[in-house]
């Protein structure tokens, strides 16, 4: 699924337009990135629970070389899914 067929599901499931679901879509992409960037997580129950991780700098192996090379620290996004999108899901 891509978002236009996300926007479409959204509309067909909430009366929406197309136009207010992508609006809709976009707020929701934009409260949990800026959430993110902020530090916070964001859990909804039952779905599940945005939040940060952070990857230590650490060494790594260029495979075409084989030569060691040094990896920067990162903080990457994680999604954790809850019960519920677990057991609708199995």
């Amino acid at each position: 699924m891509n978002k236009s067929d996300l926007v479409d599901a959204i509309a067909n499931a909430s009366g929406l337009s197309k136009a207010d679901a992508g609006r809709a879509l976009d707020g929701f992409t934009s409260a949990v990135t800026g959430a993110l960037k902020g530090g916070k997580s964001v859990s909804m129950v039952g779905f599940g629970t945005f939040s940060v991780k952070h990857r230590a700098a650490r060494s790594g192996r260029n495979p075409r070389t084989g030569e060691t090379i040094q990896i920067k620290a990162s903080n990457n996004p994680s999604f954790k899914a809850g019960k519920a999108l677990k057991d609708a899901v199995n």
